[in-house]
């Protein structure tokens, strides 16, 4: 890792970031992947799938920590869409089964802040058709090696703390856990405390080496189980950039 530098008080002083540019915001093109597309969010192409696949969740269980939701209707749905998922920022994808062409979750950018090179990934809202499947951590996958890709330095998670399986698979993912930010927020009339977790661009080679070999088919047996489990992978080539690097 780069260390502070010192002024001419011999003050520390942050590293100097040499040839890196500004990134442009996400754009409008598709990201591909095996199992999984990710569309920008459309509510004409989008909404009914993923409408239909969200009342598959019949104990609104995927709503618990967001802070909007369940929707009774479509039409519910659709405006609550229209009225917060196409201003730029946040920045809305559907997840489209690559098989069905199905829409069976969403995700987004947001916090999105060329300037400094930070972007965060959010609303993240998973049908049960999407859950604990392949395609569901290859559209991660995608939205972060994208994101380096346009050239931001920090990828950010961020969740409710009470959220267990949000901050697992935070982890699992090769985000390093930051911080709690206490009393954050107030969510549907509760308290909110906010744990932090981000991965940089230094780690990102690494890490993007191990989610090529989980993702690769001979990783997964015949039926469709995965021979090495992709928590260990990032933590192990966390544990071994650090080491090194460090």
């Amino acid at each position: 890792m780069p260390q502070p530098d010192k002024n001419e008080l011999d003050l520390l002083i942050g590293f100097k970031v040499e040839n890196w540019t500004t990134p442009h915001r996400p754009g409008s093109e598709n990201l591909e992947g095996k199992y999984c597309r990710l569309e920008p969010l459309s509510i004409e192409r989008h909404s009914a799938s993923l409408f239909a696949a969200n009342q598959r969740d019949t104990n609104d269980r995927i709503w618990v920590y967001l802070p909007y939701g369940p929707f009774d209707t479509l039409g519910e749905y659709q405006r609550w869409l229209s009225d917060n998922c196409f201003n730029g920022d946040p920045f809305f994808y559907a997840i489209v089964d690559q098989e069905s062409s199905e829409a069976i979750g969403v995700a987004s950018y947001l916090r999105i802040d060329p300037t400094n090179g930070s972007i965060e990934v959010g609303h993240i809202n998973y049908s049960p058709s999407l859950q604990n499947t392949i395609a569901a951590t290859e559209a991660m996958y995608l939205m972060m090696k994208n994101a380096f890709d346009l050239g931001y330095r920090r990828y950010e998670w961020k969740c409710n703390s009470l959220n267990e399986k949000s901050c697992s698979a935070a982890k699992r993912l090769g985000f390093s856990y930051e911080g709690i930010f206490r009393q954050a927020t107030v969510t549907k009339g509760r308290n909110r405390d906010t744990s932090w977790f981000a991965m940089i661009d230094l780690e990102w080679p690494v890490l993007n080496h191990a989610f090529t070999k989980w993702l690769a088919e001979d990783n997964f047996d015949e039926n469709g189980q995965q021979r090495r489990a992709l928590s260990g992978m990032t933590q192990e080539a966390l544990g071994s950039f650090h080491e090194n690097n460090d």
